[in-house]
């Protein structure tokens, strides 16, 4: 039998791994407004998560075949799920979804999911970066300049921010070379390719290439002819250890099981708390935007205000009606108030003008 989700407007709100990293840090955001119910594969490691917010825990291993079944306002899925089931069981019960935890290649099978199930309800696919903050932002600077030509995020990784494991899954993907936007046309490109360095805040940081949804979805939802994202980390020995294993091939001969320990290990040193930083330049004609984006909260936290951005534009809950089928959250009715509402969480967005005729990243070498 299959899984069943059936909607109830006075229910809670499902949050599938609701006592992981991010999904902790959601439930603790949605709990003052919405009734919680929080699932996963272990109950009790959601005890502390539900006593400090009222929340119900329920049991749903993904990778057990036992039907799952309960009635509720909207899911949040913020959790691996290779198989889909949590998606396919909010379309056939007219849940109103929102995914923050895809890579792009499983987003791409799961917008083709569902667009074959026809939803007739909301289906919000958040996962690029930071639970959609970096697409938001984006679309809130073409608001401004009127369009986006040319979309570059340049993020900072803290590696004494706290991390889960599943935030660095990202590692299994930098042997795969992916697809870009550049210049109008389509290209494949190396994963930590393209290095650069740029000011992101006070912090002069050398970046490369990754592969990230945004990439995928800007092209189609603002029209944009580039759309890049590169990542680099507060520590600059992690960086050049990085592209090091990236220049001698490491992560596609290292891709099986038995590096997966040595490929995490690079990046994995959760710590107690750090500051997720990044920076995003929109060029359209001939003005350019920057914005930074600071949360002294850290990642786990930047990435949930995502989440709960995404819960509210599923609700009808930010002042706009709630869309219907497949959307993104730069298709956000107002994302200038989306980045009101990270500011109200704590979270300091700038911006500035560019000169569009000095480029906001500098090419530099790989290592």
């Amino acid at each position: 039998m299959d899984d069943e989700l059936t909607l109830d407007p006075q229910g809670p709100v499902l949050l599938v791994g609701g006592y992981g990293t991010v999904g902790a840090e959601l439930a603790k955001l949605a709990a003052p407004n919405w009734p919680l119910l929080l699932a996963g594969r272990t109950v009790a490691r959601g005890e502390a998560v539900a006593q400090e917010t009222g929340a119900r825990l329920v049991r749903w291993d993904l990778a057990d075949p036992t039907p799952f079944r309960e009635a509720v306002r909207a899911v949040i899925s913020v959790v691996n799920d290779p198989d889909d089931r949590v998606l396919k069981a909010a379309i056939h019960g007219r849940v109103p979804y929102a995914d923050v935890t895809r890579w792009t290649a499983r987003m791409q099978r799961a917008v083709t999911v569902a667009a074959l199930l026809r939803p007739s309800t909301p289906v919000l696919f958040s996962s690029a970066w930071m639970g959609g903050v970096v697409p938001l932002v984006a679309a809130a600077l073409a608001v401004e300049l009127g369009g986006a030509d040319q979309v570059e995020t340049a993020i900072r990784w803290d590696l004494a921010d706290r991390a889960g494991a599943d935030s660095v899954e990202f590692m299994d993907r930098l042997g795969l070379d992916f697809e870009v936007v550049r210049d109008g046309r389509r290209q494949t490109i190396m994963p930590l390719s393209d290095a650069r360095r740029v000011r992101i805040g006070a912090s002069d940081t050398k970046v490369a290439s990754i592969d990230t949804p945004e990439q995928f979805t800007l092209p189609l939802t603002l029209g944009t002819t580039t759309a890049t994202t590169r990542i680099g980390f507060s520590s600059a020995s992690s960086t050049s250890a990085l592209l090091a294993a990236q220049r001698v091939g490491f992560f596609r001969w290292g891709r099986g099981e038995r590096f997966t320990s040595t490929r995490r290990a690079l990046l994995y040193s959760p710590g107690d708390g750090g500051t997720a930083r990044l920076r995003i330049d929109v060029r359209h004609g001939d003005r350019t935007r920057t914005a930074t984006v600071e949360d002294p909260a850290g990642q786990a936290h930047l990435t949930a205000l995502g989440g709960l951005l995404a819960l509210r534009r599923v609700l009808g809950a930010d002042g706009a009606p709630a869309p219907t089928g497949v959307v993104f959250p730069e298709q956000a009715p107002d994302p200038v108030r989306a980045l009101e509402q990270l500011a109200a969480h704590g979270v300091a967005v700038s911006h500035s003008d560019t000169r569009t005729d000095v480029p906001a990243t500098a090419p530099g070498r790989a290592g």
